[in-house]
């Protein structure tokens, strides 16, 4: 440690005062370049190195790179680092670590200089900041209407082909949307191959990283802990081609309804991921689903998707940025397109899993006879259109199957099965199911409690409950009718 008279010594003579102005200008000649530049020269005046960390993105700048993860850890644990001088900058901190032979005073006047100029360039990325966020929200809307080339043009990147969408919801967006802006750093030209958008849209924050068909994982690392410090839930679609950038949009939203606080974030690839569909033999499989999808368009199966995975018409309009009434109509017409009642839980499930079903290997016969088993029981019958409303046979009747149903929903008591079953079947609505159990909303509800603690799946989950009602159906050896609900007498357990 030096003396109160060592510390002092540059600042007291003419020297030293003419030694702290010449540092000062040349922070200040650096600040006038970027900030890159500004800690450079901190670190130069230090005679060691300098970082700049955000508690979101880690290092910002960091001289030399090497630096980088000693500046962040000693920014979250100072205590363990007390030679390095650190300052708050701009919603970061500043670290310095000064060479044994340099003053601590002179490190101190480099730190507070450097840190004040940071403050400064933020103030002054602050007053700017509106208006682009304005027009990074003005460019997402264009991409989701379809003017891919007018947005490429203007960011002078038409080398960006693909795009990664990320869709967050929580309570103080506002706030997220100014840290993940620091964090991020967003620039209309195009850095590494790579150029992000973000802005609010509907109550929520929308994130789009174009490049170039594959990205670092650099936004998702940003995302991931944006979304642990600000208690947000995040969907993730993507990487898609630039041109289908509201599919990955309204992929983005359904995967959001999936997240929990437990798992913030979530691609959409895990929520169309089904532990059932590898079991299913493939052929007819695939067979059966190509002959039940047959009258849709591919759009039509984007939209029934998003409304599957999200459980509700409310949500896939807001996913699919439709009204509620325009999503409704067009169920109501895919319906009698496809022949069959989609308000059904049965006919949901079996569309979900059509949905999700393999290509038709080439050359395979796709007429929809060879859709029912050949186990030698019973001739095929007369070829004829696919129906959702049950399933070939040989296709959820296999041992591997139900060996995969009992292991997700065996051991349930047998009220507590009854009661699952019925809740499936009003589509996750308390009150109808209480209602035709003949129990109160709130027993009904710890009942449900109990079932998602037993089956360690999120029942809130609109896919995984599809998936318990298949598994209900492959293990039922009887009606699971609320009929046959045990009874203990009661008010709340009252007798038929």
């Amino acid at each position: 440690m030096s003396s109160t008279g060592t510390t002092d010594h540059e600042a007291t003579g003419p020297r030293g005062a003419r030694h702290e102005r010449d540092a000062a200008d040349r922070l200040l000649r650096a600040a006038t370049r970027s900030g890159a530049h500004l800690i450079a020269e901190a670190a130069s005046l230090v005679q060691g190195w300098a970082v700049l960390a955000d508690p979101i993105a880690g290092a910002v700048y960091s001289t030399p790179a090497a630096a980088a993860a000693d500046g962040v850890h000693a920014a979250a644990a100072p205590r363990e680092h007390p030679h390095c001088t650190q300052r708050p900058a701009a919603g970061a901190v500043l670290v310095l670590a000064a060479a044994p032979t340099v003053p601590p005073g002179h490190a101190c006047h480099v730190a507070t200089t450097t840190a004040a100029l940071l403050e400064v360039r933020g103030q002054r990325a602050a007053e700017l900041r509106g208006e682009q966020m304005r027009l990074h929200t003005t460019l997402i809307r264009l991409l989701l209407a379809g003017h891919t080339a007018a947005v490429t043009e203007t960011l002078g990147a038409n080398r960006l082909t693909h795009v990664t969408v990320y869709r967050l919801s929580g309570v103080d967006l506002p706030t997220a949307h100014e840290v993940l802006w620091r964090a991020v750093r967003p620039s209309l030209a195009p850095y590494a191959g790579a150029c992000t958008l973000m802005g609010r849209r509907d109550g929520e924050l929308v994130v789009a990283e174009l490049h170039r068909g594959g990205d670092d994982g650099r936004i998702l690392r940003l995302v991931s802990r944006l979304s642990e410090r600000q208690h947000l839930l995040a969907g993730m679609a993507g990487p898609l081609p630039l041109a289908e950038m509201p599919t990955a949009h309204s992929d983005a939203a359904a995967a959001r309804h999936s997240a929990t606080p437990d798992r913030r974030v979530v691609p959409a690839d895990a929520v169309g991921a089904s532990r059932l569909t590898p079991l299913l033999p493939i052929a007819p499989y695939a067979r059966w689903a190509e002959s039940v999808l047959r009258p849709l368009s591919p759009v039509h199966q984007h939209l029934l998707l998003v409304w599957l995975r999200t459980g509700s018409k409310p949500r896939a309009a807001a996913a699919l940025g439709l009204s509620a009434g325009t999503v409704r109509a067009r169920i109501r017409d895919l319906s009698r397109l496809l022949g069959a009642d989609l308000e059904d839980a049965t006919v949901r499930a079996h569309l979900l899993l059509a949905l999700r079903a393999p290509a038709p290997a080439p050359g395979d016969d796709s007429d929809s006879s060879n859709t029912r088993s050949r186990s030698g029981s019973s001739p095929p019958g007369p070829p004829g259109p696919a129906r959702l409303e049950s399933l070939p046979d040989g296709l959820l009747d296999t041992e591997a199957v139900r060996t995969w149903a009992i292991g997700m929903v065996g051991g349930l008591e047998p009220h507590l099965r009854i009661a699952l079953a019925c809740w499936l079947r009003h589509h996750a609505r308390t009150a109808p199911a209480a209602a035709e159990l003949h129990v109160h909303r709130t027993t009904l509800a710890g009942w449900l409690t109990q079932c998602a603690e037993h089956l360690a799946r999120n029942l809130a989950d609109a896919t995984v409950r599809a998936e318990i009602h298949l598994a209900l159906t492959a293990t039922r050896t009887g009606p699971d009718d609320p009929a046959a609900l045990p009874r203990r007498g009661g008010r709340t357990y009252r007798r038929l």
